[in-house]
């Protein structure tokens, strides 16, 4: 059953009873390609004495759970353990995103995986090698930094995609968020079902060119890997 793009982006966007009633088999085959929940594989790091819980970062008392979004069709497992993404010839302006992965008391989290992925400046997606993929663990307080390029905006499934960067998180004692990053102030946010102003990034541009971003996760409890 072919799904016209207003159908797809309402799936995306959240499923109304009138398209749930249009076609199940639509729906069924739209969560299998588009939202297929792949679970993370990597095992986690030796703690090295990291077990005790780390103190509540300061002026936090509680924080709500970074929302998650669908997985979408070009996640690649066992990726290479990396926090630099970029590879020889890589379109985009260098991006550097980096912040920590939190409890929802606040407690920065050691050890948690973080899986990225995304698109070049020019929109494409690296779907036989790891250009742009790559995972890594947080530190001993909790803190990532990824070094990629800035995703374009790409026309995939009938959809036109505002920038965005994946990713999957998650701790030892924590359920996996799978979610979506975007940029402030791009002209197709306000047109993409999927934008949800609660992941946009904080950027800065330096006099080089280049981004810097910050993004702090917050994973709710729940089943390790």
């Amino acid at each position: 059953m072919a799904l016209s793009r207003r159908r797809v982006l309402k799936v995306a966007g959240g499923l109304t009873g009138g398209v749930l009633a249009a076609g199940t088999i639509g729906f069924v085959w739209f969560r299998r390609v588009f939202d297929p929940k792949t679970p993370l594989g990597y095992p986690f790091p030796d703690e090295g004495g990291l077990a005790a819980a780390l103190p509540p970062t300061p002026g936090c008392a509680e924080a709500d759970v970074t929302e998650s979004q669908i997985e979408g069709p070009f996640y690649t497992p066992n990726t290479p353990l990396r926090a630099d993404l970029r590879e020889r010839a890589t379109v985009g302006t260098p991006l550097v995103i980096q912040g920590r992965v939190m409890s929802t008391d606040c407690r920065p989290i050691a050890r948690a995986v973080l899986d990225f992925w995304g698109c070049d400046g020019a929109g494409v997606y690296d779907n036989k090698g790891f250009n742009l993929r790559g995972h890594q663990f947080t530190d001993s307080q909790g803190a990532f930094l990824v070094e990629t390029v800035k995703p374009g905006d790409y026309r995939q499934f009938g959809a036109h995609r505002t920038p965005h960067v994946h990713v999957k998180a998650q701790g030892r004692e924590t359920s996996l968020l799978t979610t979506q990053l975007y940029f402030p102030g791009e002209p197709l946010n306000g047109q993409d079902s999927l934008f949800n102003e609660a992941l946009v990034l904080t950027v800065d541009q330096a006099p080089d060119g280049s981004l810097r971003a910050l993004f702090d996760f917050v994973l709710a409890p729940g089943a390790s890997i």
